[in-house]
């Protein structure tokens, strides 16, 4: 979206908040959340909420149906009505990646948008970095349940975004720590810090992360499970979230696809679908 095209600048408060995703620093404790609901709505109204939008789709002629990841309700669902008209105050607005602050209305599921202002402030995405992108939405439509609200995943995710638009080594790290914040985050990772019979975690030996039962010490990788096996260095670096350490850790990146794989329940992901069709061209 061109700057000429940009609807007037939302509110400072609002673009800071959207300002403060794009750091590795979280917002101070104690500091007034713009974007919160104010006690003088009920649960009709949220006002300036900073956002972004997953994904979107018809409904009826002329509107949509908007899935948006919040800061402070989660995943929303909103009704844009006549958004696709070519005169909509919501044109150009509800593409995904773009930070805005969007404002909504009503008790249902799915709430009317009221509202959205462009804040700006992300490097356009392209290509590979592009469709990792689209990957780590449908990420968040398929784990994230709707209105479950998760402050550090938004900032996650916006920090993401930002790193995908930078260097290779860079937007490895970003893949991996979204993946392994999201499933923190949705209470299905398992502890890295220990297995299952307290002892502490040996670097050099070889340990099973059982989605279900946690971390187990093994022999050596067994066939079919090779995928879920990881050094212990690789769980010591998971426990503590070393970015580095686990973005060039092949172990850690099959383990942590692996783990998503397992709770998607086998439903495979379109964006992995389609980058491995480009693989074959």
């Amino acid at each position: 979206m061109s700057a000429a095209a940009a609807p007037p600048a939302a509110r400072p408060e609002v673009a800071a908040a959207l300002a403060a995703a794009g750091s590795d620093v979280p917002p101070p404790p104690g500091a007034v959340a713009p974007g919160r609901r104010s006690r003088r709505y009920s649960d009709l109204r949220v006002d300036q909420q900073p956002a972004f939008v997953l994904h979107s789709y018809p409904w009826r002629e002329t509107s949509l149906i908007v899935d948006v990841l919040t800061r402070d309700h989660g995943r929303m669902a909103l009704v844009a009505r006549g958004a696709k008209r070519p005169t909509s105050q919501f044109r150009g607005l509800l593409a995904p990646f773009a930070p805005i602050a969007v404002s909504w209305s009503g008790r249902a599921e799915i709430k009317s948008l009221v509202r959205a202002e462009w804040v700006g402030g992300l490097a356009p995405l392209r290509g590979d970095e592009l469709l990792s992108a689209f990957y780590l939405n449908e990420l968040l439509v398929r784990l994230l349940a709707r209105g479950d609200p998760h402050e550090a995943l938004f900032f996650s995710y916006a920090r993401a975004l930002r790193d995908l638009s930078l260097d290779t080594a860079r937007q490895h790290r970003a893949l991996r720590g979204f993946e392994l914040d999201l499933l923190r985050e949705i209470g299905v990772a398992p502890s890295f810090d220990a297995a299952l019979d307290g002892a502490d975690i040996d670097p050099s030996a070889w340990y099973r992360v059982d989605p279900e039962q946690g971390v187990l010490r093994v022999a050596e990788p067994a066939a079919g499970n090779a995928g879920y096996c990881v050094r212990g260095h690789t769980m010591q670096a998971l426990a503590r979230r070393d970015l580095d350490a686990i973005a060039e850790a092949a172990d850690a990146r099959a383990l942590l696809r692996q783990l998503i794989g397992y709770h998607l329940r086998g439903r495979p992901l379109n964006t992995q679908r389609i980058l491995a069709d480009l693989r074959k061209l």
